[in-house]
């Protein structure tokens, strides 16, 4: 069973999305560490994803006039195509709903799978980067 909690333990968070994103790092050659990752992840709205009570993954939001920006969603290698991370995504949508916004927006690694996951739930590219597409979704 999928559920959701307010974040517990930073550390442990940050350490799932080190995990994850180190190969798009390290193609892209960017320098990131665990304790960098961290200190970025302070400030949003940080949601853990547990499966059968152990934490498989996170969950990051900002909100703005905007609507709510997606900045995480990680679900740890064993755990992935397994259908959490569309699950994360519709918990996300709730979430952005209850905060009374009508926008998802995200960004996402051109080369990440996770663009097919983004596209088959309606999500459309608004700006492409080179490494980046910003997508987003209206939500009601």
């Amino acid at each position: 069973m999928i559920s959701y909690q307010a974040t517990v333990d930073l550390y442990a968070s940050a350490d799932i999305t080190y995990k994850n994103m180190r190969s798009y790092y390290e193609h892209y050659s960017v320098c990131w560490e665990q304790s960098k990752i961290q200190e970025q992840i302070l400030d949003l709205e940080n949601w853990d994803i547990l499966y059968n009570t152990s934490l498989v993954g996170a969950i990051r939001l900002a909100f703005d006039n905007e609507g709510c920006y997606i900045r995480d969603i990680q679900v740890s290698e064993k755990f992935q195509n397994k259908g959490i991370g569309a699950a994360a995504l519709a918990e996300c949508e709730r979430l952005a709903i209850k905060a009374g916004v009508n926008l998802l927006r995200l960004r996402v690694f051109k080369i990440s799978p996770a663009y097919h996951l983004y596209t088959r739930n309606g999500f459309v590219i608004d700006k492409e980067e080179d490494r980046f597409f910003y997508m987003s979704r209206k939500i009601y």
